[in-house]
């Protein structure tokens, strides 16, 4: 049971962490990467005026002959080519980390829900492969979308509340929405479905930590777009991951 366990959870994570890597590269990166230049002032929102945007945008500009003039100077020398070569080494880096991140998160995900198909099967209950699709959608919900609902996802450089604060809210509200989503879908009574959806309310009742002024170095429109973005991103992993998971842990039983 163990093994089974074990080897369908990674498995599926594994596979769900590759796919989450790639849906991050297409849709994520370029934005948190905008972000970063916001947060280390490369880029300023908002700075007055048009006038002063767009002399900042030239002052930016400026210095690009300089820094031709100085690729001619030090074109092939080792001075010049050791900066390039340490740059494309940082982004392939980071590069590889965020890959491993991935594999490493879902995969812990895929134990976690495969270890709640394992329970269900104690039971009775069965989770073909649609059913996974389903469960995987439902973990979505209970560790992504409920808490975005309160804290969404964060771009660098944004004041939040206090992390501990954050931190309980954000598990109470996984445990809450998880708990509430399987007494729906496995409650046999209409008590159940009531506990449910009362824990399904619960942590927006009592509401996420605020600081109670919004700010930020970022415009709001690339915080929505990125907020966006990773929740979309995780959907369709998380329902990748069910899937894998419920295919793997079937077809290790039989």
């Amino acid at each position: 049971m163990i093994q089974r366990m074990l080897a369908s959870g990674l498995f599926a994570g594994v596979a769900a962490g590759l796919i989450a890597a790639l849906l991050h590269f297409a849709f994520v990166q370029n934005i948190l990467l905008l972000g970063e230049e916001y947060e280390s002032g490369a880029l300023v929102h908002f700075q007055g005026s048009q006038g002063a945007a767009t002399e900042g945008h030239d002052h930016s500009e400026a210095p690009a002959p300089e820094a031709a003039d100085d690729h001619a100077h030090a074109e092939g020398t080792a001075a010049h080519d050791h900066p390039e070569a340490t740059e494309g080494e940082s982004h392939l880096k980071r590069n590889v980390l965020t890959v491993m991140f991935m594999a490493l998160t879902y995969a812990a995900y895929g134990l976690m829900l495969v270890a709640g198909m394992a329970l269900a099967d104690q039971f009775g209950i069965t989770v073909s492969t649609r059913d996974g699709l389903l469960w995987g959608i439902a973990a979505f919900v209970s560790f992504q979308f409920a808490p975005a609902l309160g804290l969404a996802p964060e771009l660098p450089g944004t004041v939040a509340a206090d992390l501990g604060e954050r931190q309980i809210w954000w598990w109470g509200t996984v445990l809450a929405t998880g708990t509430g989503l399987a007494l729906l879908a496995y409650g046999r009574s209409f008590v159940t479905a009531l506990v449910g959806g009362a824990l399904l309310a619960a942590p927006h009742v009592i509401g996420a930590p605020e600081l109670g002024v919004y700010y930020g170095v970022a415009p709001p429109e690339v915080a929505s777009m990125f907020a966006a973005r990773v929740l979309g991103a995780a959907l369709v992993s998380w329902a990748v991951l069910g899937w894998f998971a419920a295919r793997l842990w079937n077809g290790k039983a039989a």
